[in-house]
């Protein structure tokens, strides 16, 4: 028994060496306050990887790119983990998702004196929406045959076209949206408002190329990881830290 005890010992320490060896390069795009360089911990979402991953054991490098060149990149295995993914099936091809990180809740925004109102995707059939590119927005939404979905850079973009008549809707994170609209584009702020409703919310997850040779470990540790920091508080923690609490039901916008 003390000679099996001995190797399991053994084992589990050459494992966690393993892991304290191995870098892991993490990548997103600049999406505050999930993911941005800018703010204390790289931003909630990268602060979480981050902090579960070092408790694997794991090493981590971290790089901001434009989304679609980051997907693109876990995809061909350059880089090793993409951080705030939604999920896809066609994601699924290439990657292998984590248990779900934080809570995405989508919304639409318009000018301010518009009256857009929905209650279907339908009903959104008659308006341009600026939408990320590269961005899985579900397969609802994604794969409607009649939206009208006006591809840009990025949100601060769509926004920009939005209040120039280019589009008539941008979609977004409401906790996103908000950051940016009380920071960069506060001086516009006033001449935009929420869409009453939500169109969905989606979790958020880490999603691993299948092209690095230990995907499933990583992400079997990471789970573990994060489900320990929700027992022990420091999940909440870090919300906390950011400004932030779990997502609860708001009021319509009015």
């Amino acid at each position: 028994m003390r000679r099996l005890l001995l190797i399991l010992w053994l084992l589990a320490v050459s494992d966690g060496l393993r892991a304290e060896q191995t870098v892991l390069h993490l990548v997103a795009d600049r999406w505050p306050p999930f993911n941005d360089q800018r703010l204390p911990g790289d931003g909630l979402m990268v602060q979480l990887s981050r902090e579960a991953l070092q408790r694997a054991g794991y090493s981590i490098r971290y790089t901001e790119l434009p989304w679609a060149r980051a997907l693109r990149g876990v995809r061909l295995g350059e880089y090793d983990i993409l951080v705030g993914a939604w999920h896809s099936l066609e994601r699924e091809s290439f990657g292998l998702f984590s248990d779900a990180v934080l809570d995405n809740r989508l919304r639409l925004l318009q000018r301010q004196g518009e009256t857009v109102r929905f209650s279907s995707l339908d009903d959104l059939r008659p308006y341009r929406i600026a939408v990320v590119r590269g961005y899985s927005y579900g397969a609802a939404f994604d794969e409607h045959p009649a939206l009208q979905r006006v591809a840009v850079r990025d949100f601060p973009t769509g926004l920009r076209m939005l209040l120039a008549g280019r589009v008539d809707l941008a979609v977004e994170d409401e906790w996103v949206a908000r950051l940016h609209l009380a920071g960069e584009l506060r001086e516009q702020a006033a001449n935009l408002a929420f869409v009453p409703g939500t169109l969905s919310e989606k979790p958020l997850f880490l999603l691993a190329s299948r092209k690095h040779p230990q995907h499933r470990q990583i992400i079997a540790a990471f789970n573990q990881a994060l489900a320990a920091m929700r027992v022990d508080g420091s999940y909440a923690t870090l919300l906390q830290r950011h400004g932030l609490s779990e997502p609860v039901p708001l009021p319509e916008d009015h």
